[in-house]
């Protein structure tokens, strides 16, 4: 299973971004498929999930301004990003998990996203 994270880049305050992660080896309808996020200096926390059956969940600090989807065709997850603060600077990661009890799991390298004010 691989996991590839692309789309990082830096921003002014208040633009926009699409993170991608192309997958292999999973098929992303049966796995949770999350964004993760480590900002300088701090710990890594979780932004955004979507469920096998689409449910979607973000932290509170994105809500509103983060998007999860996937496009299970591409096997590809994408966090469209818009109205970004400094405060979203982190490097992301794409994460998943599947089996019966979401024994497994895979990380993707992460992505820089740099947010300038």
């Amino acid at each position: 299973v691989q996991l590839q994270a692309s789309g990082g880049g830096l921003v002014q305050a208040g633009g926009s971004l699409t993170l991608s992660c192309t997958t292999s080896g999973i098929h992303i309808g049966f796995a949770w498929m999350n964004w993760y996020r480590q900002p300088p200096g701090k710990q890594r926390e979780l932004v955004a999930s979507i469920t096998t059956g689409g449910s979607t969940n973000y932290v509170d600090s994105v809500k509103g301004r983060f998007t999860i989807s996937r496009d299970n065709s591409k096997s590809t997850v994408y966090l469209q990003m818009n109205s970004l603060k400094p405060e979203d600077t982190a490097v992301y990661y794409c994460h998943g998990s599947w089996g019966p009890r979401h024994q497994y799991d895979s990380w993707g390298q992460g992505t820089l996203v740099t947010v300038s004010s």
